[in-house]
């Protein structure tokens, strides 16, 4: 299993390079392993870090990417977007954990 942890800011400024890191990080090859990424230390981000899951998600192949540690913030910009497939979440699931932004 490969691991790759977001660092705490993933913005359109360090999209690329978080891009490129992980991509790195979790290697390109064949192996049938599963991608794990990290994202306990997210704090600042928009939506390019949804454009950052995408993209690993492509290069995974038939890899699993599981993303853990997901921060509310980004699963409701999923969900506003309606790209919760790029967190791994099916519509259903995160329309059961979405909480309204707004009290």
């Amino acid at each position: 299993m490969s691991t790759f942890a977001l660092p705490r800011r993933v913005t359109v400024t360090e999209a690329g390079e978080v891009a490129r890191a992980a991509l790195m990080a979790l290697g390109t090859g064949e192996q049938p392993s599963a991608w794990i990424v990290d994202a306990a230390a997210l704090q600042t981000f928009d939506s390019s870090c949804l454009a950052v899951m995408l993209e690993l998600r492509r290069h995974a192949g038939t890899r699993s990417v599981e993303l853990r540690s997901v921060p509310p913030r980004l699963e409701h910009l999923a969900v506003a977007y309606g790209m919760e497939f790029a967190l791994g979440q099916s519509q259903s699931s995160a329309d059961a954990t979405a909480k309204p932004l707004r009290p």
